[in-house]
């Protein structure tokens, strides 16, 4: 039987990119926005408009569907109500409606929710969370809403802290942070398709020899990315002095009050 994958924020950068990989990998799709897909729908696909804030909304879009890979949402930093109502209210919706079915849930995570670690230092992902604004906030809330989702009611989830997904990197951060287009297909479709990942948590990042981040649940659902940024080196600094210091880059650096950029 076909599996129907559901895929919220689809008409947004990565949403666009990736639903006719996953078409042409064989899924049904399933695409979500509350904007229309601007591209001509993939092979087997059909799209539903949706807000994440209308409970009923999200309730009635996943009937029929059998998995999600959540990208919506706001994506970047934003005062505090905004992101309360797409990424916190909207996630609540999200997630109450896929335990009624079992449907696991692929999270578009973010660096963000450890942006305030310095620049350098080697991270696993059961280091605490330093999210670094109100974005970074919502996604470390997605992960500690998933672990009880799993812990009281046996919900799958994998969390993707996707770093810099872009066609290339351009600047020194991203010879850290880089994931590549190819490896992020790599890594939904193997969130998509471990038999047992439990509640996982996937540095999403390429194969890149400056990465920042180390030890996660990769090997748990088999994903090895195969890209590496350093291809592209050298490439320069950019930003003011916070946002080089910290591996959030320019998100810790905006409303940033602190004063000295220095510890």
């Amino acid at each position: 039987m076909t599996r129907t994958i559901l895929l919220t924020g689809a008409s947004g950068t990565l949403g666009r990119m990736l639903a006719p990989r996953l078409a042409r990998k064989g899924y049904a799709l399933r695409l979500s926005d509350i904007t229309a897909f601007p591209d001509p729908l993939p092979e087997g696909s059909t799209f539903v408009p949706a807000d994440l804030r209308d409970e009923a909304a999200v309730r009635e879009l996943m009937q029929g569907t059998h998995q999600i890979v959540h990208l919506g949402g706001i994506s970047v930093e934003k005062p505090f109500r905004p992101v309360l109502d797409a990424n916190i209210l909207g996630l609540i919706h999200l997630f109450e409606a896929a335990r009624q079915d079992r449907q696991r849930i692929v999270f578009a995570s973010s660096n963000h929710a450890i942006g305030f670690y310095e620049r350098g230092e080697k991270l696993s992902v059961r280091d605490p969370m330093r999210p670094d604004g109100y974005y970074g906030l919502s996604k470390a809330y997605g992960e500690l809403l998933a672990r009880m989702m799993f812990d009281k009611h046996g919900l799958e989830s994998v969390h993707m802290r996707i770093g810099t997904c872009i066609p290339q990197p351009t600047e020194a951060r991203h010879l850290s942070t880089w994931l590549s287009h190819d490896d992020l297909e790599r890594l939904v479709i193997a969130a998509l398709e471990a038999e047992s990942p439990g509640h996982a948590i996937v540095w999403g990042v390429s194969a890149n020899r400056q990465s920042w981040w180390g030890e996660d649940d990769a090997a748990r659902i088999g994903y090895v990315p195969q890209d590496d940024a350093e291809r592209f080196a050298p490439l320069p600094e950019e930003g003011d002095a916070v946002t080089r210091r910290f591996q959030g880059g320019s998100f810790t650096a905006q409303d940033y009050t602190k004063g000295d950029a220095e510890p």
